[in-house]
């Protein structure tokens, strides 16, 4: 099988064939009119680099409002299929009370550091 012919890039081979020159001791910098030597402004757009906050450890409030949230609404859905034995019927809202703080102790949860 033969080779492929190589194709001629119009002012490749009177250039040498560099697109980009050599880097060297004067480039990259140009001298303004007092003589020193700055940087060569670059044509590359670079983003500012995000500065994060560093978040700190939480407050002992946030572990303790978790669990009591947790807790209370564990204990209102128990109390509430408790009453079963007392009179009165059990009744629904309890236990979307009591789940509701069971997601409120679990939102709490998250923000837990």
């Amino acid at each position: 099988m033969a080779k492929p012919v190589k194709r001629k890039v119009p002012g490749g081979a009177s250039s040498g064939g560099r697109v980009t020159p050599k880097a060297g001791a004067g480039h990259g910098r140009h001298r303004d009119t007092a003589g020193r030597a700055h940087p060569t402004p670059s044509a590359r757009y670079t983003p500012p680099t995000p500065t994060r906050l560093k978040m700190g450890q939480s407050g002992r409030l946030v572990p303790i409002a978790m669990l009591a949230t947790l807790a209370a609404g564990v204990l209102m859905i128990v109390i509430n299929y408790m009453s079963v034995l007392l009179p009165g019927a059990p009744s629904n809202w309890y236990i979307v009370g009591g789940l509701g703080l069971i997601l409120a102790g679990i939102l709490i949860a998250t923000q837990w550091r």
